[in-house]
């Protein structure tokens, strides 16, 4: 960007009062969308086993939020610039919470389905608007890489709260208490938000166009939705169907934001080689992770028998790791450099997943940890790294729409994720040899097995769970390898677009 887009820094702006309190707001939402994303993984099991979905709608269960968050958060985030990063935040965390009454309600698959994407509705109105007050919140460089460093720490945070408060709540309620936890921590966020939270928009916003909204929707819906049903059933005319209105409607979007006076989002952003690299490594990075981290807890409970918390427990170290990592990420890339760190953490991702190809059924925890933990330290590097860089960027009017655009990426990354990665457990589990005679459903997801097994004869339960873990152990092991593939190369990609940034330049 030319420095004539950049923001005039004052003394006041650089010490607003009351700032850190109002970060301490913004993290509690941070804090609710991980708790919910994370719980979610742990309540699976128990989901397949009271609703008893099938293995396609496990899967929607799993990536219908990350679909229409992703088709929405560039909307939200340019509405919020428009009617105030506060008043959207606010009212995105109280749908948030009702919803989540909903998703804990939700008595057939079809409902929690809905439930799912209805919160993601409300999703998409709270990362970019915190993310955006952020931006205007600090202008101090090394003040907004500390702020964003802890917004990034809360997020991994969240991923080690959620495992343990939804591993306790599974073991003492039934599984729709794991979604009511959102409830006290809405709360909170509204009461206090209401008073410390400052107001801020783009002075000059323009209108919100409509066209533009239902194009983002149907371009990344149609286009994620292709790639799923190709990856889940192959090639099909209704897929390539969706997938040609998908890239259609994303054309459009993108010819409509480079003619309209004041888009939605502001394509010039990507002529920035720092932005666009940061995008596409955070793109990447949730890419190759988000099937491991949507399996890993049914291979803990599943194949493994670890109850909930305990399985919970387990997947700590990560979330210490991204803790630990993101509170120094700034200072690290300030005295290396901005593509070091961040194409060190991903590399770092990669060779952590690529020891994951080893794993079976019998596999200590000592190996799962360290990775675990090296995952984590990575993903904290990297992520607090590219997301300063993205916000450095652009001036604070566009806070939101480019705060979006890293979210869309990291929500893009995930619905991929775990269609294409978990389509390969998927389809490498369904091919195992079961006893003649057994259920369908068995086939369908490990959880089905395990339902079924209970149903049958011992010696054949017994062979039934043991053909079943060994190809789902086999599925997990293959796509570790495919996503330590893909972060590498994020890894390479970042090294080479990430050339000469440093967060010492940025505004």
């Amino acid at each position: 960007m030319t420095s004539t887009l950049r923001p005039v820094t004052t003394p006041e702006a650089v010490k607003r009062p009351g700032r850190w309190l109002a970060l301490a707001v913004l993290v509690l939402a941070v804090l609710l969308v991980a708790v919910d994303a994370t719980v979610l993984g742990l309540a699976t099991p128990y989901i397949s086993e009271d609703l008893k979905p099938s293995g396609t709608q496990l899967l929607w269960i799993g990536d219908v939020y990350s679909f229409v968050i992703a088709g929405l958060l560039v909307s939200m985030g340019s509405l919020g610039d428009r009617v105030g990063r506060k008043r959207i935040l606010l009212g995105g965390a109280t749908a948030f919470g009702a919803v989540s009454v909903l998703n804990a309600y939700a008595t057939t698959p079809e409902t929690m389905i809905l439930a799912r994407a209805l919160l993601g509705v409300a999703g998409a109105t709270l990362m970019p608007a915190t993310l955006a007050l952020i931006r205007n919140l600090f202008h101090d460089p090394r003040e907004r890489s500390l702020a964003v460093g802890i917004w990034g720490a809360t997020a991994s945070a969240g991923t080690a709260v959620g495992p343990l408060v939804g591993g306790f709540l599974l073991e003492h309620f039934w599984w729709g208490s794991v979604f009511l936890i959102n409830l006290p921590v809405m709360a909170v966020l509204v009461l206090v938000g209401v008073r410390t939270l400052p107001e801020s928009r783009n002075p000059n916003p323009g209108p919100w166009d409509l066209a533009s909204v239902v194009l983002s929707l149907v371009g990344m819906i149609g286009l994620v939705y292709a790639v799923k049903e190709a990856a889940t059933h192959g090639f099909a005319w209704a897929t390539l169907a969706a997938g040609l209105l998908g890239a259609a409607a994303l054309y459009g979007f993108v010819r409509r934001q480079l003619a309209l006076p004041a888009p939605l989002l502001d394509m010039r952003l990507f002529r920035d080689r720092g932005f666009s690299g940061s995008v596409l490594a955070d793109l990447l990075t949730v890419l190759g992770l988000s099937g491991l981290v949507f399996f890993l807890s049914q291979y803990l409970q599943l194949v493994q028998g670890r109850g909930p918390f305990e399985a919970g427990l387990a997947e700590l170290p990560a979330a210490v790791g991204a803790v630990a990592a993101g509170l120094v990420a700034g200072r690290a890339a300030r005295r290396f450099s901005v593509r070091a760190v961040v194409s060190g953490g991903l590399a770092a991702i990669g060779l952590a997943l690529a020891v994951l190809t080893v794993i079976d059924e019998t596999t200590g925890y000592p190996l799962l940890g360290a990775s675990l933990l090296v995952v984590g330290i990575g993903a904290g590097f990297s992520f607090t790294v590219t997301a300063d860089v993205i916000l450095s960027s652009v001036p604070k009017e566009q806070a939101g729409a480019a705060s979006a655009v890293s979210e869309t990426a990291y929500e893009l990354g995930a619905a991929l994720g775990i269609a294409v990665l978990g389509s390969i457990v998927t389809g490498v589990y369904r091919g195992f040899a079961a006893p003649a005679g057994t259920p369908a459903e068995a086939h369908e997801s490990l959880g089905g097995a395990v339902e079924v097994a209970g149903h049958l004869p011992p010696s054949t339960a017994q062979e039934l769970l043991a053909s079943a873990r060994e190809a789902f152990v086999d599925g997990l092991a293959l796509a570790s390898g495919a996503g330590a593939a893909v972060l590498l190369a994020a890894a390479a990609a970042a090294w080479f677009l990430l050339r000469g940034r440093r967060l010492d330049d940025l505004p």
